[in-house]
């Protein structure tokens, strides 16, 4: 399973994005299964309804209930976390889609994620120390 933040969602469904090629580029990596949280939904329908409109965000939500996109529910405990990384990262700062991303890289054991967000992805880590990588600067 590969996380996938909103800036990728953006990405792939608006072709005027700078990252929209390379997005594109890794639609085939979702044979590996995409996995995301409800505040990262939320986050990315925001986006299409200010930027590009509702249709965008009815063929997300086509895909999540497809299971094209899983969507990672974490039992009760892991929010007593969410403040600690908040704080953690004020300084870049860090919102809840992102915290939310950290603690689903925690649940999974790996970093691997689709975001166009380099600087923040590329300072946060996941068990205090891991860092992630961001599969959309691979190679395809």
């Amino acid at each position: 399973m590969i996380a996938v933040d909103s800036g990728f969602l953006f990405a792939l469904a608006d072709a005027t994005d700078a990252w929209h090629t390379r997005a594109v580029a890794r639609v085939g990596t979702a044979s590996e299964g995409w996995v995301t949280t409800w505040p990262v939904l939320a986050e990315t329908c925001h986006l299409f309804l200010r930027r590009i409109g509702a249709e965008p965000m009815a063929v997300l939500m086509h895909d999540v209930a497809e299971g094209h996109i899983q969507v990672w529910n974490p039992p009760p405990d892991v929010f007593q976390q969410l403040p600690v990384l908040l704080r953690k990262y004020a300084t870049l700062p860090m919102d809840l889609a992102d915290a939310s991303l950290v603690l689903l890289a925690e649940h999974l054991g790996h970093g691997r994620i689709l975001t166009t967000d380099e600087r923040d992805f590329g300072a946060y880590r996941w068990k205090n120390r891991k860092p992630f990588k961001n599969v959309m600067l691979e190679t395809p």
